[in-house]
């Protein structure tokens, strides 16, 4: 699967990313540091990317509909530590195992994920 990592996540998770087999770019990777989510949404369409955040926005549906995407994955963690995002995140990819990503959104908590299709 191939991802772009926004740069609110640390990039510890692309690297972790890329060990399981993935495709894993950061924002930090493309000098895209500070550019507006409208632009990163085109992006990560263009490039045929899921983008994984913690930005919220991205959880609109109507502004950013999973059916344009490779996906989207919002995590809302209590803890947006690394460690903690690296905790959540091998739940990510077993369900990625299980169902594919592609035209879905993904809201990941610390309990749950909420699939949310286009």
């Amino acid at each position: 699967m191939r991802f772009k990592i926004d740069e609110n996540l640390h990039p510890e998770l692309a690297e972790f990313l890329r060990q399981k087999g993935h495709d894993a770019l950061t924002v930090w990777d493309q000098g895209l540091r500070g550019r507006p989510d409208t632009d990163l949404a085109l992006l990560c369409q263009s490039e045929r990317r899921a983008l994984v955040s913690l930005d919220l926005g991205f959880a609109d549906i109507r502004t950013y509909p999973p059916e344009s995407f490779s996906g989207l994955v919002v995590l809302r963690l209590a803890d947006q530590s690394r460690r903690s995002v690296l905790e959540v995140f091998p739940r990510v990819l077993d369900l990625l195992n299980r169902e594919p990503l592609t035209g879905q959104l993904w809201i990941v908590d610390e309990q749950s994920i909420r699939v949310r299709g286009g």
